[in-house]
């Protein structure tokens, strides 16, 4: 009798692969030097990606997020809460930690005493929206960021926090958001990857965890659509510059021979990673030209460097990755993830504070400002904060002038400028503790399918099977919180 299934498992992935492989292997080389010809139709999204149209007019083009990894503390910058005076040192109460869980850092404290923040909030803006005076400079541009109060998410401790907001996921292994973008909407930019990281020094003193790659990874996707992390000191992507006796030709008749090569054993293997290297391959030769051009900043005007502080001319500091980030949005790059760490505090809170501020408070408004007064903020979607926020209560030592904070899930600040959000808001609401979320919860979830749907993707339907199931950023859940946008 004849066995359908016995001759299916039979027809192997390679014998299936070796029978067609010189078609494809034609099909994906023709698609990696010259996307266009494979493309949609030329009002369908302005790069070659996964989708072959936008499923909504977008509002933003391009992102850039600036990642404050480590959880910066919302009571002491953007959530005001002054009936904690009244509170020093009492215990939390129980009603209002209801059993929550906490980490094994403050697990075996005899108490849970409040500390108030001891830094003066004053209004700003057309709604008078409570800013820090941690943020002098942010308090200038707040009329056009949108303030969310009410971030939260699952994860307590930094690694599976941090993993969950890049990837959607608390396991590793996932694509990251901007190479689920970079797979799904590609970039208009050719000579410069969609997707770029900027980790910025750290400050002296700082204590911070580490990042590890598979934050701006592409997980199961293919890896060209991997972030591109830029170094701070000599070349900003290692072997960029060609090695004594090699020139451009040189190096072009090599990547030549290259293909040559790949391409024979695309078509005998079909394995779509050798198309991919091939990808990275040209992308690294046209980021020759186009990545010192990049990050060579002395064709910008005085008064700009100014906006962005002093130490906007010294590679590797925040100041200057945020003006790489907006010169990167101007070439098109689709993603920009900024990296500022070390605002763990665990203890010491108020000294290491004041320091991190001072490097990014102004950076971050002059990003705002230099991007508005371009005409660029309108499509350039602007994302500000961490993977979590800290507790009320003090970790350690508590007195009048200093305190540390623990780990805090279950709310947090984050804001967006631009792109389609909308401007001088304050969303959502905490408790009089910033403990719990009180009012329009935003979940991490629901973060990213607003993140997508802003570029014109419904989170629902970019997808990729992998290992027998559909996946997709935010897994099976994620509403987009239409009252942030415009």
């Amino acid at each position: 009798m004849f066995n359908f299934d016995q001759l299916r498992t039979q027809i192997s992935r390679r014998y299936f692969f070796g029978q067609s492989a010189t078609g494809l292997g034609a099909a994906a080389l023709g698609s990696v030097l010259n996307p266009q010809l494979f493309g949609a139709t030329p009002n369908a999204n302005d790069g070659p990606g996964a989708l072959p149209a936008l499923h909504h007019a977008p509002k933003a083009k391009r992102v850039i997020w600036l990642f404050m990894a480590d959880g910066p503390s919302q009571l002491d910058m953007w959530d005001y809460k002054p009936g904690l005076k009244d509170w020093f040192d009492k215990d939390l109460p129980e009603s209002v930690r209801n059993g929550q869980r906490i980490t094994t850092m403050t697990s075996g404290q005899a108490r849970f005493p409040i500390a108030p923040s001891v830094f003066n909030f004053s209004q700003h803006g057309q709604n008078g929206a409570w800013v820090s005076e941690l943020l002098p400079h942010m308090a200038g541009v707040v009329d056009d960021i949108a303030i969310v109060k009410s971030m939260h998410t699952e994860a307590i401790n930094h690694d599976p926090a941090i993993t969950f907001i890049t990837t959607g996921s608390e396991i590793p292994g996932r694509p990251s958001l901007g190479a689920w973008l970079s797979y799904g909407i590609g970039s208009p930019n050719q000579d410069l990857p969609s997707f770029v990281v900027l980790i910025s020094r750290i400050a002296t003193g700082s204590q911070t965890q580490a990042l590890f790659s598979r934050l701006w990874g592409s997980g199961f996707l293919p890896t060209k659509h991997a972030g591109v992390s830029l170094r701070s000191s000599g070349d900003p992507v290692l072997y960029l510059s060609n090695p004594p006796g090699v020139n451009a030709q040189v190096r072009r008749q090599m990547l030549d021979g290259l293909v040559e090569l790949n391409q024979e054993r695309l078509g005998t293997v079909g394995d779509p990673e050798i198309s991919a290297r091939i990808a990275q391959y040209e992308m690294a030769f046209r980021m020759q030209t186009s990545v010192p051009e990049l990050v060579n900043i002395n064709d910008e005007p005085k008064h700009v460097l100014d906006m962005y502080g002093p130490e906007v001319t010294q590679p590797g500091s925040f100041a200057y990755n945020c003006l790489l980030a907006r010169r990167m949005a101007e070439r098109g790059v689709r993603f920009t993830q900024v990296f500022l760490r070390g605002w763990d505090h665990h203890g010491g809170l108020p000294g290491s504070i004041r320091q991190l501020t001072k490097a990014a408070d102004q950076p971050c408004a002059a990003l705002i400002k230099d991007l508005k007064q371009r005409g660029m903020l309108d499509d350039t979607l602007v994302v500000w904060g961490g993977e979590f926020g800290r507790t009320v209560y003090s970790q350690g030592t508590l007195t009048k002038e200093n305190y540390g904070r623990d780990h805090h899930p279950r709310c947090f600040t984050m804001w967006f400028a631009g792109g389609g959000t909308k401007p001088g808001i304050t969303y959502g609401e905490t408790d009089d503790f910033s403990y719990n979320v009180t009012q329009n919860p935003v979940h991490v979830h629901d973060l990213n399918a607003t993140l997508l749907h802003l570029l014109g993707i419904n989170h629902e339907k970019l997808t990729y099977r992998f290992q027998g199931r559909d996946f997709r950023l935010t897994d099976v859940e994620g509403n987009v919180i239409k009252d942030l946008l415009t």
